[in-house]
C-alpha cells in the first residue's frame, strides 16, 4: 500500500474490524471506493465499512445516485459533513434510509438520522454517528454537548461505536478524543482531506486519529484542479473550482474493536493508489 502500512493479519477471536473512508471527493473518488470494497473485504478482512461521503458530487454534496452506487457497491454505511444539505435531492434519502446520517450538532429539526445501527455477517451490531467541530467551521450546537447526549439514546447492548468527528482544527479532533477516550469504540476525524500519521490507542481504548484523509484525485489541491484554485488565490475573482482526475487513491482507517466491551485493540492506516487495487 503507497504510504501506508502492510495489510494487516485478520482481527483477533472476538473483534470486529471497521474501515472508515476518509472524504470521497468527485466521480474519481467515487470510482476507486466502490472498486476497493471487495479489496478491502478480503485483503484488509473488513467486517463493515464506513465512508465520508460529503464531497462526492463535484466536490460538494452528495446526490442520490452516487449514494445508490455507493450502498450497492457494498459500503455499508455512510456519514456527511457541512455540505450534507449542498445537494438538496439527498434530503430524501436521510428521511428515507437508515444507512446514512447527518451531523448530530445540526438544529434538531434538520432531516436525517443523527446514528445509525449496522450489524455485521455475525449479527454484531455496531453504532456510527458523527459530528461537526466548531473552530473554523459554520455555528452550529456544541458538540461536546451533543455527542454524548446521542451516545446515550443508543442501546446499551451496542458496544461498538464509532464517531466521524468531521471538524477543521486538529485541536478540536485531539479534544474529542480524549473527551470520549473510554466512552466509545473510536474517534475518527474527516474534513482536511490531508491524512495525519497519529493513529493510535488512546488510555482509555478509544481508537483516535485526527484526520483519515481524502478518498479522490491527489493531482490537486484537496481534490480540486489546481489551476482554477490558485487563480481564486491570486486574483480574489470567483472561479468555479473543478474536481481533478489524476493519481487517485483511497485514504481509510481500519481499526478493530472488542465485541464485549467495545473498546479498540489495534488500528492501522490504509493509502493505496487506484492503480494498486486488484482487477
Amino acid at each position: 500500500m503507497s504510504g501506508g502500512e502492510e495489510p494487516p493479519a485478520p482481527p483477533e477471536e472476538g473483534c470486529v474490524r471497521l474501515v472508515m473512508m476518509g472524504d470521497i471527493v468527485g466521480k474519481p473518488g467515487v470510482r476507486i471506493a466502490c472498486r476497493a470494497v471487495n479489496w478491502l473485504r478480503t485483503a484488509l478482512h473488513a467486517d463493515l465499512i464506513v465512508a465520508n461521503a460529503e464531497n462526492a458530487a463535484d466536490g460538494s454534496g452528495l446526490r442520490c445516485d452516487q449514494y445508490r452506487k455507493l450502498t450497492q457497491a457494498g459500503i455499508d454505511g455512510i456519514t456527511l459533513g457541512d455540505h450534507v444539505f449542498r445537494k438538496r435531492e439527498i434530503v430524501d434519502i436521510l428521511a428515507a434510509e437508515r444507512n446514512i446520517v447527518r451531523p448530530v450538532n445540526l438544529p434538531p429539526t434538520a432531516p436525517g438520522a443523527t446514528h445509525m445501527l449496522l450489524r455485521t455477517a455475525r449479527g454484531i451490531p455496531v453504532a456510527v454517528l458523527c459530528a461537526l467541530g466548531r473552530i473554523f467551521m459554520p455555528p452550529n450546537d456544541c458538540p461536546f454537548r451533543r455527542v454524548p447526549q446521542e451516545l446515550d439514546r443508543i442501546p446499551t447492548e451496542v458496544k461498538i461505536r464509532l464517531l466521524d468527528f468531521h471538524a477543521e482544527a486538529t485541536s478540536d479532533m485531539q479534544m474529542m478524543g480524549r473527551y470520549l477516550d473510554g466512552k466509545i469504540s473510536a474517534v475518527l476525524g474527516t474534513h482536511t482531506h490531508v491524512a495525519t500519521a497519529d493513529q493510535q490507542i488512546l488510555p482509555g481504548g478509544t481508537a483516535f486519529q485526527c484526520d483519515v484523509g481524502m478518498t479522490g484525485p491527489f493531482e490537486g489541491i484537496l481534490g480540486r484542479k489546481i489551476a482554477p484554485v490558485l487563480d481564486n488565490v491570486l486574483t480574489g475573482l470567483p472561479v468555479p473550482f473543478q474536481v481533478s482526475t489524476k493519481d487517485v487513491r483511497l485514504n481509510a482507517t481500519w481499526f478493530d474493536a472488542d465485541a464485549t466491551t467495545g473498546l479498540c485493540r489495534a488500528i492501522g492506516r490504509i493509502a493505496i493508489a487506484e492503480t494498486e487495487l486488484p482487477g
